[in-house]
């Protein structure tokens, strides 16, 4: 899918805002539409089928968990990125829950929004099922053999350990809850705790530092993401 094929839905009821990212995707080659509350916005989805919505937590006729929530229970598969204050952890959570792709903390940088939105849209025109291997950087993770390389090197994991990093893999360049990550590995009977003494122990073994990790990154208050695919 090439950008100048894209339609990005604005909802976002703040006129500068949806004009520096009009301004700003624009100029990338996406065709861009805006609606500056949930009313109209679920309307523009209908009638114009975007292929990625950017959309606001603070609408005025509606909260955006709201109009996400409609929009799931519709089936909707749309990619939605939410954008939110930096400060909104609980808020993004609660997005992410209701089947947001992903988020940006206002203020954001259009190259980082750029490169949510390009994720995004790969992650959703994967087809169905895993890829036999994957790959981002040094590290290879072989889904089928279940061995993890880092450098050519066979890294030996614990069975949990191996466990969430397939979700990961699962959902490469995706933030994931800790309750999501919970759910898919543990069945949502652990504590959050034992989730991040296993993602410290898989750093140490697949981040050549493990304190500035490069392919396993925290999203503070909200869970992990693992590095995209190459």
């Amino acid at each position: 899918m090439t950008n100048t094929l894209v339609k990005i839905l604005i909802v976002d009821d703040e006129p500068p805002i949806r004009k520096l990212l009009r301004v700003g995707l624009s100029t990338q080659g996406y065709a861009i539409s805006e609606a500056p509350a949930a009313k109209p916005a679920m309307v523009m989805v209908k009638d114009e089928r975007p292929d990625l919505i950017l959309l606001d937590l603070g609408l005025p006729d509606m909260a955006g968990h709201d109009l996400l929530a409609v929009w799931r229970q519709e089936g909707m598969q749309t990619p939605v990125i939410i954008l939110s204050s930096r400060t909104d952890e609980a808020g993004i959570v609660k997005a992410l829950e209701l089947g947001a792709d992903d988020y940006v903390s206002k203020p954001f940088g259009m190259n980082e929004l750029a490169a949510r939105i390009r994720v995004a849209l790969r992650h959703r025109l994967q087809e169905q099922g895993e890829k036999p291997v994957f790959q981002t950087g040094e590290l290879s993770v072989d889904l089928v053999k279940r061995i993890v390389r880092l450098g050519g090197q066979e890294v030996k994991l614990s069975p949990k350990e191996y466990d969430i990093l397939r979700v990961l893999v699962q959902h490469a360049g995706k933030v994931l809850t800790h309750r999501f990550l919970l759910e898919h590995v543990w069945g949502g009977s652990a504590d959050v705790q034992y989730l991040r003494v296993y993602v410290r122990q898989l750093r140490q073994k697949i981040e050549k530092t493990p304190d500035e990790p490069q392919y396993i990154t925290t999203e503070t208050g909200v869970g992990y993401r693992l590095r995209e695919a190459d």
